[in-house]
């Protein structure tokens, strides 16, 4: 007979599992915080799940037994509402991990992610009496000496960590978020069990192939375990609000750090209008058209500016502030909480909340992001294909000059399009995409750089969120302006290095007007090229050149205008010098057009 194992033994197992798993270093997890029971539920479901795939979609996918194999589809939305059941059950990293999900339609087919769209952050609160525990606790003393009040009721309760009003001892009203009493050893459990999930998935080449499943955690773990660390929250909405402390539509709630411990968070309360409150925004006189366009804008200057990216921008992180209308007393001032009137035309601010879950776009994708901007804004397929291979997306397979045409496609076919319209026309569109490019449908060369990954989750997100402000929203509309003054920034910054390409140009000997005209008309196209013997220190700047004068016409007049006149003034001819004037006037005006 089997000897009955002791909890001892158990726990004891299960540290030797957790360690052979993490025998990589990309999550580190304490083995004894660890819930045994937890883990074994989150690992089975896992286990099912990949059992699944191997027999259906591995086993059964080959010639004959493929009549015995049933639609992948409908088999995948079962486990993905099997998921999601658990995560509402759950809790935890489970809720995260299913939102982190949803928006990986580069990963999962879009059926999967409708299920687990679903899942909300909103879970029941902790009992009071815990939360008042862990609060006294933190500070030493009872809660009554450190705030005035303290409401019983949350404010709002996450997986994560519940927020309450609370009242300082100099009178100013407070919000105090606390984390889920307990909290840790949830998450390190999920992680834990993550990580097996994360290293099944390794042996998928179609998955591991596209995506850094190692680095995929790593970062996984770091935002999650950062979204526990009180201090470095503090630290990042600071960085936000300094980022936009120039912008007067913006609002970061102030950090009270006295108040402040490792499980207690007391921040300024500007719990105002949520921003999912179509209602409420309109009856205030607020435009939901303009809060749509002032939300875009933001996330355009984090992702391609400032490169500090908010990425939990849900409904509930995001308020809409009513401010003073023109027609309204001097002193007209609304709290959190007050009702403002119906005022068509109110200004507004938009304030963010919660800077657990941040991103920082790498030093080696930002060039790249802002390229792909300018790409977008100005329709040019060329530039935004070469925006991805820059950024590391293309797999070295790719066809280069067919991605191209098919981006050149796209523009063509839903340039204009309202937000509202897309998933109306995603169907029909797919159905065509299918049948002009199966060949990159099915090779699919792109790659997926997991330091994206959130970035790519706060972009989802903010999607839904304008279309729910304003179905009539034109992204298009709204990013041409941007990419104008992301263009005009790069060439102001870049405008010694665009002369010193035309002169070493100059010295290759081009010449006006025949060249002039071919040299337009490649530009036009997107095929500026130069083929010729050069040495490899020339190449590069015929390569630079390339990349500036893309697209920018006049900038390449002003180059050929200035070629020539030094051309003409090495000869001798005092025509040279008036061409070398007249460039530097055409460069002049394409610096500041546009302003």
């Amino acid at each position: 007979m089997e000897k009955q194992r002791t909890p001892a033994e158990i726990q004891q197992e299960l540290h030797q599992e957790i360690s052979q798993i993490l025998r990589t270093p990309e999550i580190k997890v304490d083995p004894k915080k660890i819930d045994a029971s937890r883990y074994r539920k989150v690992r089975w479901f896992f286990a099912r799940a990949f059992a699944h795939v191997i027999f259906w979609d591995i086993i059964l996918n080959r010639p004959i037994l493929r009549w015995f194999r049933t639609p992948p589809l409908p088999r995948w939305q079962k486990i993905a509402r099997r998921y999601r059941a658990l995560a509402v059950e759950m809790g935890g990293v489970l809720i995260k991990l299913g939102q982190f999900l949803s928006i990986r339609v580069d990963v999962l087919p879009p059926e999967v992610t409708r299920e687990l769209a679903g899942l909300q952050d909103e879970i029941p609160p902790e009992p009071l009496e815990r939360v008042l525990a862990q609060i006294a606790g933190d500070f030493g003393c009872p809660v009554a000496e450190v705030f005035d009040e303290f409401e019983p009721e949350p404010l709002g309760a996450a997986s994560l960590a519940q927020v309450h009003i609370a009242r300082l001892p100099g009178g100013e009203q407070v919000v105090v978020k606390v984390l889920r009493p307990g909290i840790d050893v949830l998450v390190e459990t999920d992680l834990a069990a993550i990580a097996l999930a994360l290293r099944w998935l390794k042996l998928y080449r179609r998955v591991s192939d596209r995506v850094d499943l190692d680095w995929l955690a790593k970062e996984f773990t770091a935002i999650t375990r950062g979204e526990l660390d009180f201090e470095a929250e503090a630290e990042h909405a600071e960085h936000f609000a300094r980022d936009f402390a120039n912008d007067p539509g913006v609002v970061v709630p102030k950090v009270y750090h006295d108040y402040c411990r490792p499980r207690t968070l007391t921040l300024e309360n500007v719990s105002f209008i949520k921003i999912g409150d179509l209602a409420g925004i309109e009856a205030a006189g607020i435009s939901r058209a303009e809060v749509a366009k002032k939300f875009y804008g933001i996330y355009m200057e984090q992702i391609f500016v400032t490169n500090f990216v908010h990425a939990d921008p849900h409904p509930g992180n995001v308020f809409v502030r009513p401010l003073r209308h023109p027609d309204e007393p001097e002193d007209t001032v609304f709290r959190p909480g007050d009702i403002a009137p119906n005022r068509p035309g109110r200004p507004f601010q938009v304030v963010f909340v919660d800077f657990g879950m941040v991103a920082v776009i790498p030093d080696r994708l930002r060039a790249a992001l802002r390229e792909y901007a300018i790409g977008v804004g100005t329709r040019d397929a060329y530039r935004v294909v070469k925006a991805y291979s820059d950024a590391g997306v293309l797999l070295p397979s790719a066809d280069i000059k067919r991605l191209e045409e098919a981006t050149a496609d796209m523009f063509g076919r839903v340039w204009g399009v309202k937000m509202g319209q897309i998933k109306d026309l995603a169907e029909t569109e797919m159905r065509y995409f299918v049948s002009e490019y199966r060949d990159i449908v099915y090779e699919m060369p792109f790659q997926f750089p997991a330091d994206m990954l959130f970035v790519m989750r706060s972009i989802g997100i903010l999607s839904g969120m304008a279309t729910n402000l304003d179905p009539n929203f034109d992204p298009w509309a709204q990013t041409i302006p941007f990419a104008e003054r992301l263009a005009q920034e790069e060439l102001r910054q870049n405008w010694r290095g665009w002369l010193q390409e035309a002169i070493n140009l100059a010295q290759l000997g081009l010449r006006l007007p025949g060249q002039l005209d071919k040299l337009l008309a490649d530009a036009t196209r997107g095929n500026l090229t130069l083929q010729t013997s050069l040495a490899p220190d020339a190449r590069k700047s015929v390569q630079r050149l390339e990349r500036s004068v893309n697209r920018l016409t006049w900038m390449v007049a002003a180059a050929a205008l200035l070629v020539s006149g030094a051309n003409l003034q090495a000869s001798g001819s005092s025509l040279g010098g008036w061409l070398m004037a007249a460039a530097l006037a055409v460069g002049a005006w394409g610096l500041w057009a546009g302003e």
